[in-house]
């Protein structure tokens, strides 16, 4: 292929580079992705990729520096991701709905060299505190011929003048399998973000796997909903992509152009959260849109009620499955296949499981306290153990060492049983964290925000059922003395310091919180009001 030099083989082919790689000289003029009216064959993406690479290595990026990416999905993501694998760098996507701040400390703590984002956050970079001092390049995207905002950074440059004069073979780096290539961000415990370091392994494992475990095939045309900031959107697209089909970007979620799109695009399969699956259900365009091409719709990240899936499963008319996992599992470690989503047969009750483990995932359902298994049934802590691990937290080894045994078991902090025939129902959770819409929530970041707030002297952060996004946050709070609860100012007040979906959607003050003898807040005794006629306490 011209302008490209070919790599050894002796690779594994389904890494993040070797991915691009071997479909790019196997089928080049196939198209890889679309993003609006942009249709890019695997060649231009390879080649691209290269000039990404080139642009990296002449700032002085080595093998295992970081590459920070901010924007909502697009085909540059893909760039800097392939383009980063070829020389071993890796990739670090931030997300874009955070504070400015908030954006800023992952930034920071990645230590990432080079910051690619889109113009429409150059006001961030304004607004953060810190001045991001790791990073040497701040490389500026903006829309097809829009000009490119501003940035009084000297650091800064235009994409399309970073890549000038790159040339767009590839450098033929060649990773090991523990060599980390991906890094994406979750929130800690404490607020501060943890980096969860993916390695080729890991990502090795999930792509070569996608064809058993997500039934892909090189005639999928994928659709790419979810940000690709979680491991959901680009764990996801790298499975999709992996037998050579063609994947379709949605910049946002939007349920008129999903059905769009699988009406021209002729999309087969998609993953997305419930929340999603729900706005389409109210979309008017679900009655009137050609939805044949659809084979399999995935979804997870948060739980499904049965109505709303069962209603989905009679209006789209295609298959499901269900999928289970966590950043630090390099997404899916658990599926619910559509042979078992039978709303009328005997194993209905399957519909509220999240399925079995994937080939080479082993579980484990443990009493936390002990160590040891409980009896078949019984509720204890999921732990797994599988190649889709993570390397480990970023600068973080006791974080690592509280999350990853020394056996290699990673406890996954969710509650739960399995059955007789192995599949494994979620319960609750044995950490606060709260799953709104599919995105986790520490409530001591934004107990620590509410506390920031001088008519409020102690807060509890605890998540309630909603509908619409599985659980909300809600706040509990004890007023300093004679304070009056404003709702709208405390909830103004986080949304200075926090990204909205963080922020409570409503406050109570009470006049003290539950504690126990050592004063740790009792939040199960908060929740169980609002979880008592649940079968199961997450939503």
């Amino acid at each position: 292929m011209p302008g490209t030099a070919p790599v050894a083989a002796t690779e594994d082919a389904f890494t993040v580079a070797g991915l691009i790689r071997r479909l790019a000289l196997a089928q080049p003029d196939q198209v890889m992705l679309v993003a609006g009216d942009e249709r890019r064959s695997w060649a231009e993406e390879y080649r691209r990729a290269g000039q990404v690479a080139h642009a990296c290595l002449r700032d002085g990026i080595d093998v295992g520096d970081r590459v920070a990416f901010l924007d909502r999905n697009g085909i540059a993501y893909f760039d800097v991701l392939f383009g980063g694998a070829l020389i071993g760098a890796v990739n670090v996507a931030v997300n874009w709905r955070l504070a400015p701040n908030e954006m800023a400390a992952i930034i920071d703590d990645s230590a990432a060299e080079i910051l690619i984002i889109h113009s429409d956050y150059v006001p961030a970079l304004a607004a953060m505190e810190s001045t991001l001092d790791h990073v040497r390049r701040i490389v500026v995207l903006s829309d097809g011929d829009a000009p490119v905002a501003p940035s009084a950074d000297e650091r800064a440059v235009p994409y399309a003048a970073w890549l000038q004069g790159c040339a767009t073979t590839d450098p033929g780096h060649v990773g090991g399998s523990e060599e980390v290539s991906m890094q994406l961000y979750t929130s800690g415990t404490t607020g501060l973000p943890k980096g969860v370091m993916l390695t080729n392994a890991n990502l090795s494992t999930a792509i070569s796997e996608a064809g058993d475990t997500f039934h892909i095939r090189p005639d999928t045309v994928s659709l790419v909903a979810m940000p690709l900031f979680h491991i959901g959107g680009s764990g996801w697209a790298l499975c999709a992509m992996s037998r050579g089909g063609r994947s379709v970007i949605l910049r946002d979620v939007d349920p008129a152009v999903i059905f769009s799109l699988v009406a021209h695009e002729r999309i087969t399969e998609m993953f997305v959260v419930p929340a999603v699956l729900m706005a389409l259900l109210a979309t008017p365009a679900l009655a009137t849109t050609d939805l044949t091409s659809l084979r399999l719709i995935f979804y997870g990240a948060s739980p499904i009620s049965e109505d709303v899936l069962v209603r989905c499963m009679a209006e789209f008319g295609c298959g499901f499955c269900q999928v289970y996992g966590m950043t630090e599992t390099t997404g899916a470690i658990t599926a619910l296949p559509f042979e078992d989503h039978d709303p009328d047969g005997p194993r209905r009750g399957l519909l509220r499981s999240a399925g079995k483990p994937h080939p080479h995932v082993e579980i484990r359902i443990v009493d936390p306290d002990s160590g040891l298994d409980v009896a078949l049934g019984d509720v204890g802590e999921v732990w797994t153990r599988s190649p889709y691990n993570m390397a480990g937290y970023w600068g973080k080894p006791e974080e690592t060492a509280a999350t990853v045994n020394g056996q290699g078991w990673l406890k996954t902090g969710d509650a739960g049983f399995c059955d007789a025939d192995g599949y494994l129902y979620l319960h609750d959770r044995m950490k606060d964290m709260i799953v709104s819409g599919g995105e986790n929530i520490y409530p001591a970041e934004v107990e620590n925000a509410l506390l920031s707030d001088p008519s409020i002297v102690d807060a509890a952060v605890i998540g309630v059922p909603d509908e619409k996004w599985g659980e909300t946050v809600k706040a509990i709070v004890v007023l300093a003395p004679g304070a009056t609860l404003d709702t709208a100012r405390v909830m103004g007040h986080c949304r200075e310091q926090l990204a909205h979906y963080k922020c409570p959607t409503s406050v109570d003050a009470v006049d003290a919180l539950p504690r126990n003898p050592s004063g740790k807040i009792l939040k199960r005794e908060l929740r169980a009001p609002y979880w008592a006629d649940r079968q199961r306490h997450i939503n």
